[in-house]
């Protein structure tokens, strides 16, 4: 490996390690970007795309942390094992390295950059910093954790159907019974993953609701991919910037040509969506904006 290039690492933790990419910032260093990332298999799916991200961002200034979250990739535990909270103390733990690394971090603009469910973390840890910060969204996937833990449990239902597809009865009332299951304490085995009951209860807890701006400029930089076809934000996403801007967070939206790579059966790239990003945060600063 280069010296000027990403270095892999393993950061203590209280249960354990964690297992981190640290992209140095090339040339004078802008800010901090601390990654988010999705939830379950979609992690995989993303990972080329966030890494080739993270090089842009990188080349272009960013000191970027990647992080794979307890029970993730080559960290610590199994997927079994995570918990929402113990995810967001991750992020917090990977945020206090991150603005170590120089001294001069601790006085640079940090982005917590989310991607799909990751959305919904990195609103709830900014909520949790000591500090504020800005946010930057890749194709959030629902206002709330309780659509993303349904969407989820479909794969279960999904799977059960195609073991016994005469069994219409089983489809009745199969979410709900999914729940009650959840809900009585039981690990769910869905797509591969072991879903613990409170990993369910804390995801379904999540709002992608605006942490207060507390009367500094913050920016949320929201970015959606689409086909040639589509130039505007997706109903979602307009009604989302017009809350947090109501809640006093400087919004930019914007659309970006390419697959749907987070679910598509091949890894797929986006590149219109990297070079969009890159040039969204080389925007002046919220520091350096009039509130």
């Amino acid at each position: 490996m280069m010296a000027d290039g990403p270095r892999a690492f393993f950061l203590p933790a209280a249960d354990g390690q964690r297992y981190c990419i640290y992209h140095a910032a090339q040339g004078v260093t802008r800010g901090m970007v601390l990654q988010a990332a999705p939830f379950a298999e979609e992690l995989n799916k993303t990972r080329r795309m966030a890494a080739l991200q993270a090089r842009a961002l990188a080349a272009a200034g960013h000191a970027v942390l990647q992080i794979d979250l307890l029970g993730c990739g080559d960290s610590s535990g199994d997927f079994g094992d995570a918990r929402w909270p113990l995810w967001i103390q991750d992020l917090l733990l990977a945020h206090r390295w991150l603005a170590g690394t120089l001294a001069a971090h601790g006085a640079l603009p940090l982005w917590i950059w989310g991607i799909r469910a990751g959305c919904l973390l990195a609103a709830d840890a900014a909520r949790a910093l000591d500090q504020p910060c800005h946010l930057l969204f890749w194709q959030p996937s629902f206002a709330d954790g309780t659509m993303q833990l349904q969407q989820f449990l479909r794969l279960r239902l999904a799977a059960d159907m195609l073991a016994a597809p005469d069994d219409a009865g089983r489809a009745r009332g199969a979410m709900d019974a999914l729940r009650r299951q959840l809900a009585a304490g039981e690990t769910l085995q869905v797509a591969g993953y072991a879903l613990h009951p409170d990993l369910a209860a804390g995801l379904q807890a999540s709002r992608l609701v605006p942490p207060p701006a507390g009367g500094t400029a913050r920016q949320l930089v929201w970015m959606e991919v689409g086909s040639a076809a589509q130039a505007a934000l997706s109903p979602f996403g307009k009604r989302t910037l017009s809350l947090w801007q109501q809640a006093g967070w400087q919004v930019e939206g914007l659309v970006a040509q390419g697959p749907a790579f987070w679910q598509s059966a091949e890894i797929k790239e986006a590149p219109a969506l990297l070079e969009a990003t890159v040039a969204a945060l080389a925007q002046p600063s919220a520091e350096t904006m009039p509130a």
